[in-house]
């Protein structure tokens, strides 16, 4: 783990230079590949713990995605920050400064080191979207994105220093005794506050139904770049913190977790029914991505070893398959100029090699076999339905809505008459059939090995 966190380092700090672009790509291709083979290193008992960095399945399926999903980036971002020479270099170490953030983050086990590199990875993403966003609004989308997570993490950074104090450590593996201290059952009501409290910075990163409306500003003003790294990856961090702190102070007892798993399954069924209501493609994707992140979230409340699983595996199949949604939007919005839904018509006489993309990763988003999705899905419904039986109807709505609004985004987008302006169009080549096939390929063929992705060893 350390060689793959100073190998990112040497890629970040690489000399200014025509080639250091693709060298960086290059880099990150061999990080990731290596990244991958850690995968395997629990199964050869190779898992370690220590007072400042652990190392255990979840951890490091998310800093395989994060290495992957950065790769990713840099060659999407060839067409829209290399070739108008965007300040491309400062752009790459931006977006690399990013990468090595989140690799920290996931690999530390001192709850303050985490905090402090949780709320550091909102600075290279605030300048992405600020300097490379698309419109005037990014401002705002920004200032959105920075008051919403830096408001909710001021009460868990609170609650973090009186946890320190209470158990003698920073470690999180020494908070599973801090259930004692409201241990009286007439205590159990600042139990439930506590555990709001620790929670809340997680949930409006995820984001959670109610504290969500910082997301789909910032995924319509950020730079194609800056959406993937939202959707696949920061969003995760408050699924990784959701599942974490879940693990070490014991919420399962808390009365709390059942309003907040009620709020999360039914903002994820409004969630679904705005994106009928979108008509703009980010928007509409950005939409979407709440409601599975919902989903998410029920299953690590659902406080059972299924519901955690699936809660991981939702989170990395998100991550493949609404990071390429994005790519796609993007591909879309430079061959026609505009995002709109009532615009962007009958792509598939125009590029059906496009629109062969858009459906594979449309019935992907409706976790249509063999996607790792569906396996998610598998794990995370019993587990919820055993929670109370009285969530299998937003459990339903949610899964019919799902497909619902992808068959609605592939349909209005590749489907009908294509206005006259979008008759001449240059052929889709060859690096962005690498970027979509990279994103489905591990997005449905892990399925053949999934343990490597839900295993908690």
């Amino acid at each position: 783990m350390l060689g793959l966190i100073i190998l990112n380092l040497f890629v970040v700090l690489l000399p200014k230079s025509k080639l250091s672009w693709y060298l960086k790509i290059w880099a990150l291709a061999l990080a990731s590949l290596f990244s991958l083979l850690h995968l395997f290193l629990p199964f050869w008992g190779s898992e370690s713990i220590n007072y400042l960095m652990t190392q255990d399945s979840m951890s490091l399926v998310l800093i395989s995605l994060t290495f992957w999903i950065s790769l990713m980036m840099m060659m999407a971002s060839q067409t829209s920050v290399k070739v108008f020479n965007n300040n491309p270099m400062l752009f790459s170490m931006l977006l690399l400064t990013l990468n090595l953030i989140l690799i920290i983050t996931f690999s530390l086990s001192s709850i303050m080191y985490f905090y402090f590199f949780f709320e550091a990875s909102l600075i290279p993403t605030l300048m992405i979207i600020l300097g490379w966003g698309y419109q005037p609004e990014r401002l705002q989308a920004g200032m959105y994105m920075m008051i919403y997570t830096v408001a909710a993490s001021l009460p868990l950074l609170l609650s973090i220093l009186w946890a320190i104090q209470e158990s003698s450590s920073s470690n999180m593996l020494m908070f599973s005794s801090l259930r004692n201290a409201f241990f009286d059952p007439a205590l159990s009501w600042a139990w439930s506050i506590f555990s709001i409290v620790i929670l809340a910075a997680f949930l409006v990163k995820l984001p959670m139904f109610t504290a969500h409306l910082w997301l789909p500003k910032a995924h319509v003003e950020a730079p194609v770049a800056g959406s993937m790294i939202l959707a696949a990856v920061l969003l995760k961090l408050g699924g990784y913190g959701v599942l974490r702190v879940s693990q070490y102070f014991n919420f399962y007892m808390s009365n709390s977790s059942t309003i907040i798993f009620s709020l999360a399954l039914w903002g994820g069924v409004l969630t679904s029914i705005i994106c009928f209501r979108q008509i703009d493609l980010k928007s509409l994707i950005a939409y979407s991505s709440i409601g599975h992140m919902s989903l998410m979230l029920a299953g690590a409340l659902s406080s059972s070893s299924w519901g955690w699983s699936g809660a991981l595996v939702l989170m990395i199949s998100h991550g493949f398959c609404s990071s390429a949604l994005f790519a796609l939007a993007n591909y879309t919005y430079e061959k026609s100029h505009t995002r709109s839904l009532l615009l962007s018509k009958g792509m598939l006489m125009l590029l059906p090699a496009l629109s062969l993309w858009w459906f594979l990763f449309c019935i992907m988003n409706m976790a249509a076999p063999p996607s790792i999705n569906l396996l998610g899905e598998i794990m995370i419904f019993p587990s919820t339905i055993f929670s109370s039986m009285y969530y299998l109807l937003s459990l339903g709505l949610m899964s019919f809505l799902a497909a619902m609004y992808s068959m609605y985004l592939f349909t209005s987008s590749q489907h009908g008459g294509s206005p006259p302006y979008l008759s001449s169009f240059t052929t889709f080549k060859a690096p962005g059939f690498s970027l979509l096939f990279l994103h489905w390929f591990p997005g449905n063929l892990l399925i053949l090995k999934s343990e490597l992705i839900y295993m908690w060893l």
